[in-house]
């Protein structure tokens, strides 16, 4: 009797019997250095990760039933620690090019729903003392609840009319924001602002600054860089030090405020799909937003179970477009004056 084609694999039709298919690729097949140079994380991560998704991976869809939890999210490891879909990659796990895409697509979704479980600030005042001490560690800056910065993702052009997502370099790319504690876990992360907009507009329609505004932390800030508007929540540097308190105010600041840049360069050596050496990532502003927010995801989750964020080796990654920026002044005399205050209180 005749089978109707639809219903055969696309893997199958395109490799035949012969070919590893779905459910040969085994995790305990393979040893722990294949999975960490293929897949970019070990095999007790992995299982991790199927627990964690397996459920959400496992809903009935017409394209994807067939490929296992545990499948789906090798795919997905796959190209977001290369960049890359080459056939190897779905080679090694026995799917096509296609369903590779199908993979990432629905463990981005799934990780993105987990976003909240894993990026946020603590709440609990313990937990706050302990972020504050820790970067009162670093170099002597008191009150720190975290470092923010912005970092560009180039991304493929949404259409040739949109000029929002081409930054000062004149490429395409998203404008993401994020914020780290003292060993560079993400605490914030949004993800989707077009690459056109200055640093300082981005945290300006944030939802970091309604949080800070209306919310928690009155006895605490964050650190920006001269791109950010000085707030009673937000200490940056002084412009033009002239006292020795100044100075050493800057110093520690810098000091404590490169952890974000250190983190940055982690999360591009780690997640090469956001480096830019494979070219930019082929996906709608929206999609491209999501697979990075997932790449923060997996970053936070991976210093859970204990995979240094400093570990990573460095490696090239897309140049950054320079920030051309002035020296934000702040015409807020009550940030003027806390700052003020921390310097006469622990600088002087």
């Amino acid at each position: 009797m005749a089978v109707p084609i639809a219903v055969l694999d696309c893997d199958l039709l395109l490799y035949g019997r012969g070919h590893r298919t779905l459910d040969r690729f085994k995790l305990e097949d393979v040893t722990d250095e294949y999975l960490v140079s293929t897949y970019g994380f070990p095999r007790q991560f992995i299982y991790y990760l199927v627990d964690l998704l397996g459920a959400t991976l496992s809903r009935p869809t017409q394209r994807s039933r067939a490929i296992s939890p545990e499948t789906q999210i090798l795919a997905a490891l796959g190209f977001y620690t290369s960049g890359s879909f080459q056939t190897r990659m779905g080679d090694a796990i026995g799917i096509s090019q296609a369903s590779m895409s199908r993979c990432v697509a629905n463990v981005t979704e799934a990780l993105v729903e987990r976003a909240s479980q894993f990026i946020h600030f603590p709440e609990d005042e313990a937990t706050v003392q302990t972020l504050k001490d820790d970067f009162y560690g670093l170099a002597g800056m008191p009150g720190v609840l975290g470092v923010v910065d912005c970092t560009h993702v180039a991304i493929k052009a949404p259409n040739a009319e949109d000029l929002s997502y081409v930054n000062r370099k004149g490429l395409h790319s998203l404008n993401c924001l994020m914020v780290c504690d003292s060993r560079g876990v993400l605490l914030s992360a949004e993800t989707h602002w077009p690459g056109s907009l200055p640093d300082c507009t981005v945290l300006e329609q944030a939802a970091l600054t309604s949080q800070f505004e209306t919310e928690l932390h009155k006895d605490g800030w964050l650190l920006g860089d001269s791109s950010f508007v000085l707030r009673t929540w937000l200490m940056t540097p002084l412009h033009i030090p002239e006292t020795p308190a100044e100075y050493r105010y800057n110093m520690a600041h810098s000091a404590t405020h490169n952890i974000i840049e250190r983190t940055f360069r982690t999360i591009r050596s780690r997640f090469r799909c956001l480096d830019g050496s494979k070219g930019t990532l082929q996906y709608s502003p929206e999609k491209s937003s999501h697979i990075i927010l997932a790449c923060c995801v997996l970053h936070n989750i991976s210093l859970e179970h204990g995979l240094d964020v400093w570990s990573s080796p460095a490696t090239g990654h897309m140049e950054q477009p320079e920030e051309e920026y002035e020296q934000m002044e702040s015409v807020d005399s009550e940030a003027c004056r806390v700052r003020q205050e921390l310097l006469l209180t622990h600088f002087s």
